[in-house]
């Protein structure tokens, strides 16, 4: 008797779990979910409207660096239901239906291709922005997000009571702004961007699909019998041959994004501990990593650091895992020569205001609040290349007194006449409001 005790505490525990994560409860009928994913596979009427509003919805928030109107455009998206019909057709060995997800996606994948393109080559702002970027390198994270995300789908899919899933699963599988990525690398003749992007939209697809297959074939689905059984092993081989194309590269990308980041990181800490000189500062740094090596490129102000110096640092590569990096410092007239002056004011400049401790937060809020210049000195002072403007307090060592000052550094192309100068400080001092106005010119 004593020995059948845990085996019943045991058939029990299997019991609650498998209640608990029973997937055929609250599944709604077959026939019902193929009717509906099958339906949600045409675009064709109000679905294609849909698309070409959601393809330009998010080209505007990629064009802009807004993530409001990317997640708003993938939710408005019906790109979903072509590639959820492919993934049932396969797992139910319905071909026809197959044939029709795939000619649906295919012409979908084209209009928001074209429509994207489209819409960069109107738009006045080319610039790539970090949210396009980051649809141009894809990793095996992202087919991570693109399998459990289908897998998600698809469970929602087959209920009765339907959930917000499907909206969430819309937004972390990202289907849509890849596609207008690939349109913003052809309108600017960008190759790299659209090959990352389609590849990108390419892996979302074949594992939002594998995964349709897996919970079909889970929950049982009724499949329609091959009387050729060879033509359905071939079928499962070629399913298989897809995701091991798909998933090899991203595996690649992603090692090499690791090792970057890797490399970065200890980079930072060597540069932050074997560069802290009193007297020298490192005003600009900049790591490059090309996979199997790496440089350390930094441009230092102050004292110069003598070469034997250097070398003792450079021998301390290898206790930061950098044994192949090259150090690369700039100082002096080779610094000089390679950076702009305004760079380094700016960077001194950022750099004093962070560390200042004593700077009080209506200061920093009136520095926010300064207003954009560059139009108005544009037009009075047509010689002025740029300008940096920054509120700060000067505290008097014999008193208690402290007084605000606007600080305005401008760059010209030709050094300003006297009388120029001093029409820029009048005009500067009233449209700042500033009270004290210290003025450096270029």
């Amino acid at each position: 008797m004593r020995k059948r005790k845990p085996n019943r505490r045991w058939r029990m525990l299997r019991l609650v779990i498998s209640r608990r994560f029973n997937l055929h409860i609250d599944k709604a009928d077959e026939q019902s979910v193929i009717r509906s994913i099958a339906l949600n596979t045409e675009f064709k009427g109000a679905n294609l409207w849909a698309l070409i509003f959601a393809i330009l919805i998010a080209s505007i928030g990629l064009n802009v660096n807004s993530p409001a109107f990317i997640i708003g455009a993938m939710l408005i998206s019906p790109l979903m239901g072509p590639i959820t019909g492919v993934g049932l057709g396969i797992g139910i060995n319905d071909f026809e239906l197959v044939k029709k997800g795939f000619r649906n996606l295919f012409f979908a994948t084209i209009i928001s291709i074209a429509t994207s393109t489209v819409y960069f080559l109107l738009t006045p702002l080319h610039e790539a922005q970090s949210e396009l970027l980051a649809r141009t390198t894809p990793s095996v994270w992202d087919v991570f997000i693109a399998f459990f995300g289908g897998l998600a789908g698809m469970v929602a899919a087959t209920r009765k009571e339907k959930s917000n899933v499907i909206p969430g699963v819309a937004i972390a599988t990202t289907l849509m702004p890849p596609l207008c990525t690939a349109g913003f690398g052809i309108a600017n003749g960008n190759w790299y961007y659209l090959v990352g992007a389609l590849y990108l939209y390419f892996i979302n697809t074949v594992f939002i699909c594998f995964s349709t297959i897996l919970i079909v074939r889970f929950l049982r689905f009724r499949k329609k019998y091959f009387e050729d059984k060879r033509y359905e092993k071939k079928v499962s081989r070629y399913i298989f041959f897809i995701l091991l194309i798909t998933l090899l590269p991203s595996i690649y990308m992603a090692y090499r994004i690791v090792n970057k980041s890797i490399f970065t990181s200890n980079a930072q800490k060597f540069v932050k501990e074997q560069f802290a000189f009193r007297n020298t500062q490192v005003v600009n740094r900049n790591f490059v990593f090309d996979g199997r090596e790496g440089d350390i490129e930094l441009l230092l102000i102050g004292h110069e650091i003598p070469a034997v110096v250097l070398d003792s640092i450079r021998a301390q590569l290898p206790r930061y895992k950098l044994p192949d990096a090259r150090l690369v410092v700039r100082q002096g007239l080779n610094a000089k020569q390679e950076i702009d002056l305004m760079q380094v004011k700016a960077s001194i400049l950022e750099d004093v205001f962070s560390r200042d401790s004593t700077l009080r937060p209506a200061a920093a809020d009136s520095v926010r609040s300064l207003p954009d210049l560059r139009l108005e000195l544009k037009a009075l002072f047509p010689g002025m290349k740029s300008y940096a403007i920054n509120g700060m307090e000067v505290k008097s060592i014999d008193s208690v007194r402290t007084d605000k000052v606007t600080m305005v550094v401008a760059s010209f192309e030709k050094r300003p006449s006297a009388n120029e100068r001093l029409r820029l400080e009048r005009w500067l001092k009233q449209r700042l409001r500033a009270d004290t106005l210290s003025v450096v010119l270029q």
